[in-house]
């Protein structure tokens, strides 16, 4: 599902090149689970980035299902993204002018689903928040606002799910509720899930743990 020939990336300043990645090889199948750790500063999110789309590589390539989306422009890697790809970030990135109900049908009416309103509900009640469609972002707490964002990413039924420390502004009883939505989804569609995250207990529960040491691949070890 995902794959990365030696992928790098490196950014220019005034007085030196930094390097963020180096020579990144990975392959991750259909279905699987897998968590990205590593220090601040190793190039975690930034991998994230890359190998979902919304960055570009400074060498190396990267192919979602099948399709080198290095080698394609912009609007072709947009359509990819929203064809393939769902998106979970710690900030929850909600639209505060919109109602969770509208938040969560937003992405099914760029893509043209039907009965787009019926789905957004359906998920929303199976995140728990079938009581809450009409509730702005500001009237949610916290974890009921990421429980919004899962219900979105998860309602265009991606073929792959990035969630970039999706618990980590949240208590610890919400983010272990988050965890447990997170892996319950995933199991149930068969979705590819690719974590960045610290939280070792949710490490613990993928299938496959990734660690980037200095914006290199240090260890690849089965995490279950």
């Amino acid at each position: 599902m995902i794959r990365t020939v030696a992928l790098s990336k490196t950014i220019a300043t005034d007085s030196e090149n930094i390097s963020i990645l180096e020579a990144v090889d990975l392959t991750i199948s259909p279905g699987e689970s897998v968590a990205i750790t590593g220090a601040s500063g190793s190039g975690k999110s930034t991998l994230l980035g890359i190998i979902a789309g919304l960055d570009l590589p400074s060498g190396g390539q990267v192919w979602l299902d099948d399709r080198e989306i290095t080698a394609m422009s912009e609007d072709q890697r947009a359509a990819i993204r929203s064809e393939l790809v769902g998106f979970v970030f710690q900030s929850f990135q909600l639209l505060p002018a919109l109602t969770a109900l509208e938040n969560v049908m937003l992405p099914l009416e760029l893509k043209k689903v039907e009965q787009s309103r019926k789905r957004a509900a359906e998920f929303l009640d199976r995140v728990g928040l079938g009581h809450r469609l009409r509730h702005y972002p500001r009237q949610l707490s916290g974890g009921e606002q990421q429980r919004v964002a899962i219900a979105r990413a998860f309602a265009t039924q991606p073929k792959i799910l990035f969630a970039d420390e999706p618990t980590g502004n949240l208590d610890i009883q919400t983010g272990l509720y988050i965890d447990d939505l997170l892996f319950e989804l995933n199991r149930d569609a068969g979705t590819t899930l690719v974590l960045v995250t610290h939280d070792t207990s949710l490490t613990g529960r993928c299938s496959r743990h990734l660690e980037l040491q200095g914006g290199r691949l240090h260890r690849v070890e089965s995490a279950v």
